[in-house]
């Protein structure tokens, strides 16, 4: 994208495809930072003997706790793919139905795979849309 910068502008579909790759990148940032904030466990163990509610019947939020065992909530798998698709909604608006095509089996297979629980992927797709909303409005995208 900078050697394409250097022969002129940006084309809109550049821009957005730009804008909607940072959006994604600082989704997922906060979704870390969230992470080890609430540090909830899994649904289920999928490494490590981690502790899960399936797995050991351990359920709760320990804050402030970083690890691979407590990371849970919210989503980062949801963060980031609202992140993306939100932008996409917001300047393309044509394509909302796709992006919603496209997002939701992934949001519902989480849930049903027990990689989250709902609340997580409730929090995360929040997450990432807001994410996405201000990096747009910052980007001065509009809709076309």
């Amino acid at each position: 994208m900078v050697l394409r910068r250097a022969w002129g502008p940006f084309l809109r579909w550049q821009k957005v495809l730009l804008v909607a790759c940072v959006s994604l990148i600082v989704a997922d940032d906060f979704r870390i930072s969230l992470g080890d904030v609430f540090g909830r466990y899994w649904p289920q163990t999928w490494t490590h003997d981690n502790p899960s509610l399936i797995g050991t019947g351990t359920y709760g939020f320990h804050p402030f706790q970083r690890g691979d065992d407590i990371g849970s909530f919210p989503s980062g798998h949801a963060a980031r793919i609202f992140g993306f698709a939100t932008v996409w909604m917001i300047a393309m608006p044509t394509s909302r139905v796709a992006a919603t095509v496209i997002c939701a089996p992934m949001l519902v297979s989480l849930v049903a795979m027990n990689y989250h629980f709902v609340s997580d992927v409730i929090a995360g797709s929040v997450l990432g849309a807001l994410v996405a909303t201000y990096a747009a409005h910052l980007a001065r995208l509009e809709i076309s």
